[in-house]
C-alpha cells in the first residue's frame, strides 16, 4: 500500500527539490501531489511487473512500428499542469508534443500530462485512489485512458468530455483515434 506524507504547512517542496528529493531515493517511485502531498509507492510483485511489462511492450512495438510518438514506462514522471508530479504505469507522447519539448525539459520530470496513460491496480492498490488519478489526467489533458483491473476483470476508459466506460472482461482494447491501430490483447493480463 502507498503511503502518503501530507507535509504541508510545514514544507512546500519546490519542483526542483522534488527533482533532488526523487534523484537521490531512487530506489524509491515518488509521486507528489497537486496539494504537496509526498506519495511512497512500493514496489510491484512479479505478477503486476509482468503484467505492467505486457502492456508496455505491445505499445512500445507499435509505437516503433507507427513512429507517431514517445512511450514511457513506470518510471517517467510527469510534472502535471495542476502541480502534481506523477507516474502512470504506462504512457504515451504524441510526437509533436515531444519535439515542442527543449532537450533540457526532456531530461526532467516532463513538464505536460501525457496523452494516453494506464494505470494497472495491483494487490497493494486503492482502487478509488487510482479512479481519482485517472480523473486528475483528464483534467490536466489526458486524451485516453485505461484503468485496468486484472482482480475483477473491469477496465475503465477515460476520455474527454465523456462518461467513464466500464467493460467487463473485455478480450481487447482499441486506442482509437489517440492511438491509431492500436490493439492491446487483455489474455496476458487476465
Amino acid at each position: 500500500m502507498a503511503v502518503t506524507l501530507n507535509l504541508q504547512p510545514a514544507l512546500k517542496l519546490t519542483p526542483g527539490q522534488f527533482a533532488e528529493l526523487a534523484q537521490i531515493n531512487q530506489d524509491l517511485q515518488l509521486e507528489l501531489t497537486a496539494t504537496g502531498a509526498l506519495i511512497i509507492m512500493p514496489p510491484t510483485g512479479g505478477e503486476t511487473g509482468n503484467k505492467n511489462f505486457e502492456i508496455y511492450i505491445d505499445l512500445g512495438l507499435w509505437n516503433r512500428e507507427t513512429r507517431l510518438g514517445k512511450a514511457f514506462d513506470s518510471s517517467t514522471g510527469f510534472r502535471l499542469p495542476n502541480g502534481a508530479v506523477r507516474s502512470p504505469d504506462v504512457s504515451w507522447l504524441k510526437l509533436e508534443r515531444w519535439q515542442a519539448l527543449t532537450p533540457e525539459q526532456r531530461k526532467k520530470f516532463l513538464p505536460l500530462c501525457p496523452d494516453f496513460a494506464v494505470e494497472l491496480v495491483s494487490e497493494t492498490d486503492e482502487i478509488q485512489t487510482t479512479r481519482s488519478k485517472m480523473q486528475e489526467y483528464l483534467t490536466n489533458g489526458l486524451r485516453l485512458g485505461w484503468l485496468i483491473d486484472p482482480e475483477t476483470k473491469t477496465v475503465e476508459i477515460y476520455r474527454q468530455n465523456r462518461q467513464v466506460e466500464v467493460l467487463h472482461s473485455p478480450a481487447t482494447l482499441s486506442g482509437e483515434e489517440v492511438l491509431p491501430d492500436f490493439i492491446l490483447t487483455l489474455q496476458p493480463i487476465w
